[in-house]
């Protein structure tokens, strides 16, 4: 299993008048999230698309446990729990600064080439930098 974490600070913006980040802006912090875990991976989104990659979101789903605050620091676990095929399977864990998990989450993302927009396969290259982690 792959696991990969992502720090980041609640803004001002992203919060309603309760001072609670909005739930609505769950999905923005996973997608920061995803996007680091693969570019630990070697796979920035950006050189995928470079490469005729499109990574749509088939599904999401979050659970809330307790409201996340204006400027609180909150760690995203993020891990791919199995080798993606034609599809890749992510889930969250999101921690607030006292350690206590305030939301999960999970995300299946489809691969598709940008000509055709047609489902493929994941990227070989992809496999094998995950590998390792799939023994």
């Amino acid at each position: 299993m792959f696991m990969h974490e992502t720090v980041v600070r609640v803004r001002y913006g992203e919060t309603d008048r309760m001072g609670y980040m909005y739930y609505g802006n769950y999905p923005s912090l996973l997608e920061v999230a995803r996007v680091e875990a693969l570019r630990t991976l070697g796979f920035p989104y950006k050189q995928l698309e470079e490469d005729g990659i499109m990574l749509p979101v088939r599904d999401l789903t979050v659970r809330y446990h307790r409201p996340v605050h204006y400027d609180e620091q909150i760690t995203i676990r993020t891990r791919i729990t199995a080798m993606p095929g034609a599809s890749v399977h992510f889930t969250y864990e999101l921690f607030n600064e006292a350690g206590t998990l305030v939301s999960e989450a999970s995300t299946t993302l489809v691969f598709v080439g940008s000509e055709g927009r047609r489902p493929r396969r994941a990227p070989e290259a992809l496999l094998q930098a995950l590998a390792p982690y799939f023994p």
